[in-house]
């Protein structure tokens, strides 16, 4: 455990930020979830109107270093390529 008080600080302060970082990095994962879902139910009109949650999930965990850029980029490519396979 930390004795500075910066150092403890610093703990609860990585604490705070680990629970935001969880939470938008569930819902990046819940987005791509549910386009799979509508792709493997061949349902591509659903997939479509899912893509732009998703492509905001995507960009708001690149926007806050949860993931990097190219990651962001390459997710997003991957869900447009699966979908437009299926339509």
């Amino acid at each position: 455990m930390p004795i500075i008080k910066a150092q403890k600080k610093s703990v609860r302060q990585s604490a705070r930020r680990k629970v935001f970082n969880d939470r938008r990095r569930r819902t990046m994962r819940e987005a791509v979830k549910t386009i799979k879902t509508f792709v493997a139910g061949k349902d591509a009109k659903s997939a479509n109107e899912a893509l732009p949650a998703a492509y905001k999930a995507i960009d708001k965990a690149a926007k806050r270093g949860v993931i990097k850029s190219n990651t962001a980029a390459r997710k997003k490519s991957q869900l447009s390529r699966i979908i437009k396979e299926i339509a």
